[in-house]
């Protein structure tokens, strides 16, 4: 039982690996490849971006629901990462930016493997060693974006995009087969309630909104890639800049979860939203390379702060009955939201200019940083 145990935590962080590697080896060049080579503008780029980031939210919360009504997890998780594969394949045959939207929704979809996926790993762990087992699945992810990244950094100098596409659909097709073949199914009890906002708290409703607020002022990160290129940064720098931001979220992941555990995370969120301002601000006066590498560690600094902290607020904020309900709305809800965030900064860049995507975020911000002052940090086991 033990042996089979570490059996399928070693298939689950490979798999975890492979698809990461697959997906960030297009992640750094996705917005180069819309723009140049399909010829989309920036209002299409936030619109595909936007629509990607909302699905990943309802394909996880629904994901999570329907695995617990018919009690399989190893289906959605295999097909997820199937899902990813196809996708690639996909974009790299797209003639046109209106063939993304269906690959779009095929990959994005496949987050409906997240919270079964979850649930396996929890349901092979115990209470001693389930936290050390769920970091493991994190640094193989983590190790994988690395991979990823520099495997990009490698071929975008000698290979056209496309076929980088194409080479880039092999891991996830490895990380589906691995589960398929190594992974036992077994049906389990319910780990997700129904979602609903029935019975949750007003502390958790204006928490809720001010995490819409900062969803809404975080537009996607093909928008900085873009400004980059703009500054006159050739192709072949753009995965270095994604794997700072990247190393950076990583390295500050659990420093910033410490952090809140002695400080309260109310201000952990808040120097979070800090730094994603002074970023923007930074963003506005930038010319030179090493300002520029600044601003990105520093969207990695808030992303490994607000990520740690986010979800572990929105779990204490109601009681243990309902957590599985409160973060699965609360993921959903922000998720919906980052749609119009991505289109409303491509609006904004087509007809303003990209100074102005900068303004807007910080004076959401502002308006998230206001919204949580009122939110009580009041804490349930």
């Amino acid at each position: 039982m033990k042996r089979r145990k570490k059996a399928t935590l070693l298939a689950l962080s490979l798999a975890s690996f492979f698809n990461d590697v697959g997906s960030d080896m297009i992640f750094p060049i996705w917005p180069f490849f819309v723009i140049s080579i399909i010829g989309a503008n920036m209002a299409i780029l936030g619109f595909v971006d936007g629509l990607g980031k909302a699905l990943v939210s309802i394909s996880q919360a629904v994901g999570g629901y329907i695995s617990d009504r018919i009690k399989k997890r190893k289906l959605f998780v295999w097909t997820g990462y199937l899902c990813g594969s196809i996708a690639r394949i996909g974009y790299a045959l797209s003639p046109s930016w209106h063939y993304l939207i269906p690959f779009k929704i095929i990959d994005r979809g496949g987050k409906v493997r997240g919270a079964p996926r979850d649930a396996i790993l929890a349901e092979i762990s115990t209470k001693k060693d389930r936290g050390r087992n769920f970091g493991i699945l994190r640094a193989m992810d983590n190790l994988g974006a690395v991979v990823g990244i520099l495997i990009c950094m490698l071929l975008v100098g000698f290979l056209p995009v496309r076929k980088i596409f194409l080479i880039a659909a092999l891991p996830s097709l490895l990380s589906a087969l691995l589960i398929y073949l190594s992974i036992k199914e077994v049906k389990t009890g319910k780990l997700y309630k129904k979602i609903s906002f029935r019975g949750l708290t007003k502390n958790y409703m204006i928490f809720l909104l001010c995490g819409s607020f900062l969803s809404l002022a975080t537009f996607s990160y093909s928008f900085l890639l873009i400004f980059v290129k703009e500054l006159g940064f050739q192709i072949v720098t753009m995965p270095l800049f994604y794997l700072i931001f990247t190393f950076f979220a990583f390295l500050s992941s659990t420093p910033f979860g410490i952090l809140a555990d002695k400080i309260g995370r109310k201000k952990v969120i808040a120097i979070s939203i800090f730094i994603y301002m002074l970023m923007c601000i930074g963003f506005l006066m930038v010319k030179s390379f090493w300002l520029l590498f600044v601003l990105f560690i520093f969207y990695g600094l808030y992303k490994g702060g607000i990520e740690t902290s986010q979800r572990t607020f929105v779990s204490e904020l109601c009681t243990k009955e309902l957590r599985a309900t409160a973060l699965g709305g609360y993921q959903m809800v922000t998720g919906l939201v980052a749609l119009p965030s991505s289109v409303i900064a491509g609006f904004l860049w087509t007809k303003i200019g990209s100074f102005s995507i900068f303004i807007f975020a910080i004076s959401l911000c502002i308006l998230a940083l206001l919204t949580l002052i009122f939110v009580k940090e009041k804490f349930n086991k």
